[in-house]
C-alpha cells in the first residue's frame, strides 16, 4: 500500500516545466524549498526502512553533514591562515622600507583576500587614527582567524610596550604562523591513507548486506521488517557514525 501511495505521489508530481512557461519572463526558475527535499527525504525513508531506517539515516546524515562542514572549515582555516602570512609579509616588507605602521597594514590588506584582509584594514585604520591595535585586534570578532589575530594582537602589544621593532615581532608571528600551516597541511596529507582505509572500512557493512542478499539470506527483509532488525540497524548506524567521526577527529589537525 505504502509503495502504491508513492508511486501515485510521482505520477501526480507537479511538471516544472509548464509552472515555468506560465511565469513572467525573468522570474520562470522555479526554487523549490530546502525543507521540501528534507520532507521528501524522510517519508521515502520511512516508507522503505520503516522508524529504524529513518533514525538510522538520520544518525548517518547529521554525522556526514558534521564532517563535511567541519572539512570544509579546516580547509578555509589554512587557506585564510596563509593569506593572513603572506599580508603580514607585505606588511613587513612596508614597514622596513620605512613606512607608517597605518600604511604598510592597507597597503598589504588590498592584495589579502578575506577574512585575512579585513584583519590588516583593522589594524590599519585603527594606527591611522592612534587608537590601541592591540586592543582592537582583541575585539575583532572573527571566528575564523581567532587565534592568529591574538597572536598578532600579542605582538603589536610587545612593540608597544617594550619598544621592539614593529617589522620583527611580525616576522616572528608570520613565520609562527607559516610553520603551523605548513604542519597542519603536512598532516592532512599523511593522513589521506587512514582516511581512504576509513570510507573503505565504513563501506564493507553495506557490501555484506548486498552479498547476503545475491546468496539469498536475505538481509534487507531481516532489517526493514523485524523489530529487532530495526533495533540492529540503528545501533550499526550509531557505531558507523561513531567510528567515522572519530576518525575524522584523529586525522585531521587544525593551523
Amino acid at each position: 500500500m505504502s509503495l502504491l501511495l508513492l508511486a501515485t505521489a510521482l505520477l501526480v508530481w507537479p511538471q516544472l516545466k509548464s509552472i515555468r512557461r506560465l511565469r513572467p519572463a525573468g522570474k520562470r526558475e522555479v526554487v523549490v524549498p530546502h525543507w521540501v527535499w528534507l520532507v521528501a527525504a524522510v517519508a521515502v525513508t520511512y516508507l522503505v526502512a520503516g522508524i529504524g531506517g529513518l533514525i538510522a539515516g538520520a544518525v548517518l546524515a547529521s554525522v556526514t553533514y558534521r564532517i563535511l562542514k567541519q572539512s570544509r572549515r579546516s580547509r578555509a582555516l589554512r587557506t585564510a591562515t596563509e593569506a593572513l602570512s603572506n599580508g603580514l609579509g607585505g606588511v613587513i616588507d612596508e614597514l622596513r622600507a620605512g613606512a607608517h605602521p597605518a600604511t604598510a597594514a592597507e597597503g598589504a590588506a588590498q592584495d589579502t583576500p578575506a577574512p585575512a584582509g579585513d584583519v590588516l584594514r583593522a589594524a590599519a585604520a585603527t594606527s591611522r587614527l592612534g587608537g590601541d591595535v592591540e586592543r582592537t585586534l582583541r575585539d575583532l570578532r572573527q571566528p575564523l582567524l581567532h587565534k592568529a589575530v591574538d597572536q598578532l594582537a600579542k605582538a603589536w602589544h610587545v612593540s608597544a610596550k617594550h619598544g621592539v621593532a614593529l617589522a620583527d615581532v611580525l616576522d616572528a608571528t608570520r613565520r609562527d604562523l607559516d610553520q603551523q600551516a605548513a604542519f597542519a597541511r603536512q598532516v592532512h596529507a599523511r593522513m589521506a591513507g587512514p582516511r581512504a582505509s576509513a570510507v573503505v572500512l565504513a563501506g564493507l557493512p553495506v557490501f555484506g548486506v548486498v552479498l547476503g542478499e545475491l546468496s539469498g539470506a536475505r538481509p534487507l527483509h531481516v532489517l526493514l521488517s523485524t523489530p529487532a532488525g530495526q533495533v540492529l540497524l540503528v545501533l550499526g548506524a550509531v557505531f558507523l557514525a561513531a567510528g567515522l567521526w572519530w576518525t575524522k577527529r584523529i586525522t585531521e589537525v587544525e593551523p
